[in-house]
């Protein structure tokens, strides 16, 4: 085993994400303008320093069982050094059990980080930057569009390998996500989805979620009718009720909107700018809980790791 070299600091930011978009179950994948940033340093081993600033700050643990912290230590081991001593600060943007992927988030912070703390020693390629975050996320979905930003495909190889390709939104897509007060547990929300669908659904799922890819990278026009899912939606309706009132107002009003990856937030795509707003004020008009517009965008670079005082790098597509 190999040492990390002490002292050694690096900067990390991740992107929020957006999984599913509707048809794309388990496959499609949105980073989104919304980050949690980082910086982590190796010191002795056996020592650990957290402060965390922001979303979760009084809830998360700090301690070995903090998700970036126990994520890092299982890299650095995978990549074959030993466990250093750590400090970490972070400053978390990105809202916890809403359906926005802060759970991939901490885990991709985690992979990168310990990239960037055996750089000088060790490159760590894209495929295995996947490959470590998929493992402890469990599919890759939510961590490729966090790794490498933009629009991603993921798949995994009949060999069971993760693999995905990064394609560019167009630039007509505008993006607003409307979060709620309430959380959801992603594997409460996958409890609910049954174990076969009937043929039709399959079928009809397949046409929108191709229909999609064409939408966000060439026709934004398109979005609309792309976004109809039959998949896991409507299993998921019973646990987040509102969601679902919300998202069916929307769509009456020809707005593309779906559950953003597990819930209870909602991920709107628009072809007009205007569009956001139209949304956002649909939300505000609910009286049943507080919904939270955030007018983003999407995010094209990933996850981006520099080491303190020199330049950054960025894993590539």
């Amino acid at each position: 085993m190999s040492a990390v070299t002490p002292g050694r600091c690096v900067k990390v930011r991740v992107p929020a994400t957006s999984a599913n978009l509707g048809p794309g179950f388990d496959t499609l994948g949105l980073a989104l303008a919304e980050y949690d940033e980082l910086t982590v340093e190796a010191l002795a081993p056996g020592e650990l320093d957290i402060e965390v600033e922001g979303v979760g700050a009084d809830e998360v643990p700090t301690d070995e069982s903090h998700l970036v912290i126990s994520t890092i230590f299982y890299a650095l081991q995978q990549l074959g050094f030993d466990k250093p001593g750590l400090r970490l600060r972070a400053n978390n943007t990105i809202p916890h059990g809403r359906g926005l992927g802060s759970s991939g988030a901490a885990i991709v912070a985690g992979i990168v980080a310990a990239a960037g703390l055996v750089e000088d020693q060790q490159q760590v390629s894209d495929d295995t930057l996947l490959k470590l975050a998929t493992t402890l996320e469990g599919h890759p979905d939510n961590v490729a569009p966090c790794l490498f930003g933009g629009l991603t495909i993921a798949w995994v190889t009949a060999s069971g390998e993760p693999r995905s390709k990064k394609l560019m939104v167009d630039r007509g897509v505008s993006i607003v996500v409307l979060v709620p007060e309430e959380t959801m547990s992603t594997s409460v929300a996958r409890s609910l989805q049954p174990s076969q669908v009937p043929h039709a659904d399959a079928i009809f799922n397949l046409s929108r979620a191709a229909l999609l890819v064409a939408a966000l990278s060439q026709s934004p026009e398109l979005l609309f009718e792309s976004t109809e899912d039959r998949l896991h939606q409507s299993y998921r309706a019973a646990a987040m009720p509102k969601t679902k009132e919300l998202i069916d107002d929307l769509r009456a009003e020809g707005l593309a909107a779906v559950v953003s990856g597990a819930g209870p937030s909602v991920l709107v795509l628009c072809d007009d700018p205007a569009d956001r707003l139209r949304a956002a004020e649909i939300a505000k008009s609910r009286t049943d809980t507080t919904w939270t517009a955030y007018l983003t965008a999407v995010d094209i670079q990933g996850a981006t790791v520099e080491e303190v005082s020199k330049q950054t790098v960025s894993p590539s597509a």
